[in-house]
């Protein structure tokens, strides 16, 4: 009998489980243990804020998550939101229809992504290197656009985006479950999913196998910008002001949420479930170190301490 109770214990591997329900549990601790250490933050308003507040990195970090599927990185997507916010608040300001003004808006985004994934495919220039030209064009150009000068007083009608409400809940937090959803469908029901995930495994076999790389390289890109353009849009909403040097630092917590939620650097490996995991505990991170009074140069060093460790655990359990 104890042959076999060591045979069972044996067998148990803690290192599948690690992999599949690790980052779960690791959020499950992080929230029980903030909720003994504050009473304010297990509150309604204060999950509320928490949903809220990881709607814009989370739209971004979908994007991101695409890119670094396929071995790929975008420093851009600050400088994207800042760049098509203004315009969209310009555009709004000139008595444009919304209906008009957002979709334009996402378009300045998708055309700096495919900016983008035009010299990482076609001139093969390095992602990091592309996008960090595409970032500090896009800065320029929106701080040159606006003369530094932020624009506010946006109409009632476009601030729906940022504070308005469906059926109770706040409507950034409907568009963000929105967009993981699209995400998830098409990573994991679709063609492109499929695509995305065998291009980062081994380029050269998907190229081999038919797969139109190029085109799906650039299309994760064009999706990121837009998704960038879509978050400025409902950040500017919230703010009722669009600055040019808003966005400065959003690529850092989008790939640490992409990372933090399991997607490899190394590329083929990850989900939008980690992505939207990984969102989450940033954004708990965030609430709590602000709920206990953290000074706001320590919570970087948290922030910093949390992606080497996921990079490490995630190494570890390869």
């Amino acid at each position: 009998m104890f042959q076999m109770t060591a045979q069972a214990r044996s067998g148990f591997d803690w290192k599948s489980i690690a992999q599949q329900y690790g980052l779960t549990i690791s959020f499950i601790i992080l929230c029980f243990s903030l909720t003994l250490l504050s009473d304010r933050f297990l509150t309604v308003n204060n999950l509320t804020n928490i949903l809220r507040q990881s709607t814009i990195n989370g739209i971004i970090a979908v994007g991101m998550t695409l890119i670094i599927l396929t071995r790929g990185i975008d420093l851009s997507v600050g400088s994207i939101l800042a760049l098509s916010a203004v315009i969209t608040a310009d555009v709004l300001q000139k008595s444009t229809p919304v209906y008009f003004a957002l979709p334009f808006g996402l378009l300045i985004g998708a055309g700096l992504g495919l900016i983008s994934g035009w010299l990482v495919t076609k001139m093969r220039v390095p992602p990091f290197i592309a996008t960090l030209g595409v970032m500090t064009f896009g800065r320029g150009l929106a701080l040159t656009y606006t003369q530094g000068k932020p624009i506010t007083g946006l109409p009632e009608a476009f601030r729906f985006v940022g504070v308005g409400y469906l059926w109770s809940i706040p409507m950034p937090v409907v568009i963000a479950f929105a967009v993981f959803a699209i995400g998830y469908i098409a990573l994991t029901r679709m063609k492109f999913g499929e695509y995305i995930h065998a291009i980062g495994n081994n380029e050269i076999a998907a190229r081999l196998s038919g797969i139109p790389v190029k085109k799906y390289v650039v299309s994760t890109y064009v999706i990121t910008g837009a998704l960038s353009a879509l978050a400025g849009q409902i950040l500017i909403a919230r703010l009722n002001s669009a600055q040019p040097v808003t966005g400065i630092g959003f690529e850092f917590d989008a790939i640490a949420a992409v990372v933090v939620g399991g997607t490899s650097f190394e590329g083929g490996e990850g989900s939008i479930l980690g992505t939207l995991l990984g969102v989450l505990i940033i954004a708990v991170i965030n609430n709590g170190l602000n709920l206990l009074d953290v000074p706001s140069f320590y919570q970087s060093v948290v922030k910093g301490l949390v992606i080497a460790s996921a990079l490490l655990i995630h190494k570890a359990l390869k």
